[in-house]
This record gives structure tokens, C-alpha cells and sequence, in this order.
């Protein structure tokens, strides 16, 4: 168990009470057990905060009691002065409190989600990622391919997501298909594998794009349920469908449920047969391949 003793560097706290002034000091012991969290607020005077863990042998009340020796005063070993009483002694010279220090941005995991749905950002203006480009949209290479063939097409224009699409952008998804029905084309294989161009209903990454995947799936970036899932369940809205649906409603409509379907059963996508494991699976496709 951890005690902590508080002095104010003050000595003393004035009071003010409705009926009169009076002088009284602060000083508080507080035991803390593992696994609690000590709050302190603090906004008139720069305090100090020693922790003590208790040993077998219980100490006299004037031992627990004993003050430190203050920064402002000598030590006998210069190396027992730490920078935070340094940052206290100031503190209390100025007569303001003392400053937290100022910690490195921290890398938790919201942080890195937010990067890493910006990625897509970044990869289009990379001359490395592109393979075809024009005035409109920009093709890249999917870094983590679900297939053997998988290219990203992408508009210059900054559209976020799939919700705000408007009958408007209807030119240019048209303008998207075009370009990547035209990648299918330059495709060598093109004639032996089938290809399908649609989006995901909910993608995690930022900005709007289009997959040009082939439908062997014959990747080693294909790991989980919900990488099969989303490219072969209504989670893949069609390139035609998503147009077709703007040019009807004005807008995309995505159903609440639509994120569930990440969580089905893994089917082949060619004869529905449901698989256990990502490796059977892929086990699987390796005999339609040959076939």
C-alpha cells in the first residue's frame, strides 16, 4: 500500500468564513491500494506530493509525520534535486502553480485509425501507387490485394463517403466505371478471370473509390471473415447499381443491418459451399482455379 503526504509550500491557507478569518494549515495523509487513482485539484497553491510504501514495521507517528526537506532549501546531495522540484521552487517563487509538463502526442489506437482512413490521400498523389490517371480520377494499386488483380479508382475531387454522393456525381461515377472497365481490358488475364467493380457499403477508408477486383481471391492479404465478406455479399454495391440507385433516389440509401453482413458464414462466392476456416476456403478456390 502507497501513502501520500501533501504539504502546501504556503505553510498556511487563509480561509474566509462568514463569520471570520482564520488561519489553518493544510496537511493530509491520504492510503491509496493498488489499483486506485489519486485526483488532485489545486489552483491556489503549488504543493508537493511524497509517496511512501508501507514496510512490515509501522513507523511512530512523529516518523510519518516528519517533513522533507523543502527544494527551496540546501541538500546535502546535490543529485537528490530533481528537475519537478526545480519546476516547484519557480512555481512558488512567481506565486503561480506549477505548469504540467508538456507530454509527447500520444499514438493510441483512435489516433492511428484516424491516419490510417486517410491513407488513401496520401497513396493516390504517390507516382509509385498510380498506374493511370487523367484529369478526373486517379487508378493505384490496392496495397493489401484481396485478389490478384485490385486497383482503386479514385476522383480528384475530395468526396468523403458514399452518403454524400448526389445525383450530380453521376457523370463522374460513369466517368469511374469507364476507366475501370478499361483497366479490366489492358488486363493480360483479363479473358481467364472474371472481374467485378463496385464499392463497400461501409468502407473504412476515407474518400470515395472504386474496386477493380478479379475474383480469383488468390491473395496472401486475404486473412479474415470480414475481408471475404465484404467483397462477396451485398456489402459490394456494383458499380451499375450505385449509379442506377443515384440517377432513381438522388442519393445511396445503406441499410442498418448492412454491417452484419461482414459476420456470415464464409461462402464460396461461385458454388455458395460454406467453408469453416480462411485456409479451407482457400483451399477451396484453388480448385475452382484449376478447374
Amino acid at each position: 500500500m502507497w501513502t501520500v503526504w501533501l504539504w502546501a509550500k504556503a505553510i498556511r491557507l487563509l480561509v474566509l468564513t462568514t463569520f471570520k478569518p482564520h488561519v489553518t494549515h493544510l496537511y493530509n495523509q491520504v492510503s491509496i491500494k493498488p489499483g486506485q487513482r489519486l485526483h488532485m485539484v489545486n489552483q491556489l497553491y503549488p504543493y508537493i506530493v511524497k509517496f511512501t510504501e508501507e514496510t512490515s514495521t509501522p513507523r511512530s507517528s512523529a516518523e510519518r509525520i516528519k517533513p522533507t526537506k523543502r527544494p527551496h532549501e540546501k541538500s546535502d546531495n546535490p543529485a537528490n534535486i530533481s528537475t519537478s522540484s526545480h519546476t516547484d521552487h519557480h512555481a512558488m517563487n512567481s506565486g503561480s502553480p506549477p505548469q504540467k509538463k508538456t507530454q509527447p502526442p500520444s499514438s493510441d489506437k483512435s489516433e492511428s485509425a484516424g491516419y490510417w482512413s486517410q491513407g488513401l490521400k496520401v497513396s493516390m498523389q504517390d507516382p509509385k501507387m498510380q498506374v493511370y490517371k487523367d484529369d478526373r480520377v486517379v487508378v493505384i494499386k490496392d496495397k493489401y490485394p484481396k485478389a490478384r488483380y485490385h486497383w482503386l479508382v479514385l476522383p480528384w475531387d475530395s468526396i468523403s463517403s458514399l452518403k454524400v454522393l448526389r445525383s450530380e456525381h453521376c457523370d463522374l461515377l460513369k466517368h469511374m466505371q469507364h476507366v475501370g472497365d478499361r483497366m479490366v481490358q489492358q488486363c493480360p488475364d483479363a479473358q481467364k478471370r472474371n472481374f467485378r467493380l463496385g464499392y463497400h457499403a461501409i468502407p473504412s477508408m476515407s474518400h470515395v473509390h472504386m474496386h477493380v477486383i478479379s475474383q480469383d481471391f488468390d491473395s496472401p492479404c486475404l486473412k479474415n471473415k470480414k475481408h471475404w465478406n465484404s467483397f462477396t455479399t451485398e456489402y459490394f454495391i456494383e458499380s451499375q447499381d450505385l449509379i442506377a440507385m443515384l440517377e432513381a433516389d438522388g442519393k445511396v440509401t445503406v441499410k442498418e443491418s448492412t454491417n452484419e453482413l461482414l459476420k456470415l458464414p464464409l461462402r464460396c462466392h461461385i458454388c455458395r459451399k460454406e467453408q469453416s476456416t480462411i485456409p479451407k476456403l482457400k483451399d477451396h478456390l484453388s480448385i475452382h482455379r484449376s478447374s
